[in-house]
């Protein structure tokens, strides 16, 4: 019997409330913000808001904290629906955003002021940041913290109709401007933006600040466990203060777990945005970028990245985890799943020069070792046919077992051919080969009990299709993309190889009918994936999703 997985803290505390009546059924939300595209850092709460509610009966919100109007756009909302659907979560009709709650945080943030515990702040951002003090200093008073109630209402109201400008005032919750805890220091939970929203327009122009936003919300769409990473752990006294003062009936209660911090990339929106906004790279959807948008489109898939979640596990202590861990669960995926073809990235042409020069045999190829119920294909053979460029070298090193003057190999699933010569241009590059086959070796068997060392993939020229692979590796050259010297930027650790584009790549015919993001191995080379964009039926493009070599596993192994 398979030993039971024990439970992490989260669950603990469901099954908890759970069993104490705190609460009769799990309702969590995933809110994420519509200023860019998800990465790989929200699957992890992803898989937590979503895979909680639905391990214990209840329902997950996909709710948009649309409270910043600048940076929001309704493209980041359509992407993050579609990439939440990619993922397989089920969200059903419960779609919110933040703004379907201005007019009722706008009456809790009148309430407040009501009851004393909000006044309007003609300081600005600088002036906050200064009278707030610091972890070992007490912050200072406004000079206008002792404003009436009846000046802050008449204020506020003002500012909600637009007769101050951005940033000349604010709305600030009264608080503690000694407390041990900064965020108790009079918190800014209004401000002035004049900037159109993508969902109300002109309607608004002041917005709620997401301390004071995130509580209500969660309160009013009735989430009984509100699941943040570990950063908001300090603010969540905050979360409970504003729910306490306004006297929400049956609060929801905030948890925190440990975000998700990878080697080799960064995972911080304004970053990303950066290398797009820069042109160092082709979009939010470039397979070089964390974006499940652009880890998609490279070829990786849901499973594989919800079975990296899995092996993370949900704990309270940050940590960072190695890329080549996300790469091995791809990995694992793809060996599972992925039909196998040959494809020849580097080509040079070999010609078989007695092998019949109108002939063309087929060889049935099995499409996937892994599973025998995808059957076999017919692989076409001829005279002239293409291999990779490092499978033949002129002067090879010792244990060398591939394709070498004399030498002898295994042509996958076809015959032995011997090396009888070859061609080379004027810088000594090798542009054609010579050989012969041994007919009695058809299917790749010896004939004589013969051994031959090497195997090869081989592609028929006759027969192969053209196409273009790009070989993506990671996009930073160091684990730590922020590790730069004083004045230097996190852009100075970019890749330059994790991008090679390779032209006039031959296939063999039958990924002539591949489709957008269907996924293959390449013998010997790796898996990859049609480019879900630039790929056409004409002009195929393949994107390497993984390379065969699993350093991961070895490493994890000892």
């Amino acid at each position: 019997m398979a030993e039971e997985k024990s439970k992490n803290f989260i669950e603990e505390i469901v099954e908890e409330d759970l069993r104490t009546g705190r609460v009769k059924e799990i309702q969590t939300r995933f809110p994420p913000e519509p200023n860019g595209y998800l990465h790989i850092g929200h699957t992890k709460a992803m898989c937590i808001d979503f895979g909680i509610a639905e391990k214990y009966g209840g329902k997950c919100n996909l709710r948009f904290d649309d409270t910043n109007p600048e940076k929001e756009d309704v493209k980041y909302v359509n992407a993050i629906i579609k990439d939440i659907k990619w993922m397989g979560f089920d969200f059903g009709d419960r779609v919110y955003y933040g703004s379907d709650y201005f007019d009722k945080l706008y009456d809790y943030a009148v309430e407040l002021i009501k009851k004393g515990l909000a006044y309007v702040d003609d300081l600005d951002a600088d002036q906050i940041r200064e009278y707030r003090g610091t972890l070992t200093e007490p912050g200072k008073e406004s000079p206008w913290r002792n404003r009436s109630i009846e000046e802050n209402l008449d204020l506020f109201e003002r500012m909600k109709n637009g007769e101050f400008e951005s940033g000349e005032k604010v709305l600030r919750a009264k608080i503690d401007m000694a407390s041990p805890n900064i965020n108790f220091r009079d918190p800014v939970i209004y401000r002035i933006k004049k900037e159109p929203h993508h969902r109300t327009g002109d309607k608004w122009c002041i917005y709620p600040m997401y301390d004071f936003a995130h509580p209500l919300q969660d309160a009013i769409e009735g989430i009984t466990h509100s699941l943040c990473s570990i950063e908001f752990a300090n603010n969540r006294p905050l979360y409970e203060w504003f729910l306490e003062k306004l006297e929400i009936p049956n609060p929801p209660r905030q948890y925190e777990f440990a975000r998700l911090n990878i080697t080799h990339t960064v995972l911080s929106k304004r970053k990303l945005r950066e290398l797009v906004e820069g042109g160092y790279v082709s979009g939010w959807n470039d397979p070089r970028m964390p974006t499940l948008s652009g880890l998609r489109r490279r070829g990786f898939t849901p499973e594989s990245i919800r079975n990296f979640i899995d092996l993370i596990g949900i704990s309270r202590t940050n940590s960072v985890v190695d890329w080549g861990l996300l790469e091995h669960c791809v990995r694992d995926h793809l060996n599972k799943v992925a039909d196998r073809r040959m494809a020849v990235l580097r080509p040079v042409k070999v010609v078989i020069e007695n092998y019949p020069e109108d002939l063309v045999e087929e060889f049935d190829v099995e499409n996937n070792p892994e599973d025998p119920s995808k059957g076999t294909r017919k692989v076409p053979f001829s005279r002239d046919i293409y291999i990779e460029e490092d499978d033949f070298m002129i002067d090879p090193p010792r244990k060398y077992f591939r394709l070498k003057p004399g030498g002898e190999v295994r042509l996958k699933n076809a015959y032995f051919i011997k090396c009888t010569g070859y061609e080379t241009d004027e810088n000594g590059k090798v542009t054609l080969i010579r050989a012969t086959y041994d007919p009695a070796s058809r299917g790749g068997e010896s004939p004589d009990g013969r051994k031959v060392r090497g195997t090869i993939h081989w592609v028929s020229a006759k027969h192969a299709i053209d196409a273009e692979v790009r070989l993506y590796d990671m996009l930073f050259n160091v684990e730590n993309p922020d590790d730069v010297p004083e004045g230097g930027d996190f852009k100075d650790n970019l890749n330059p190889e994790s991008l090679i584009v390779l032209k006039n790549c031959k296939l063999e015919p039958s990924l002539k009918e591949a489709q957008p993001e269907e996924k293959f191995q390449f013998l010997r080379l790796g898996y990859f994936c049609v480019d879900n964009v630039d790929s056409r039926p004409d002009a195929l493009v393949f994107n390497r999703t993984v390379g065969l070599k699993d350093t991961w596993a070895k490493i994890a192994s000892k």
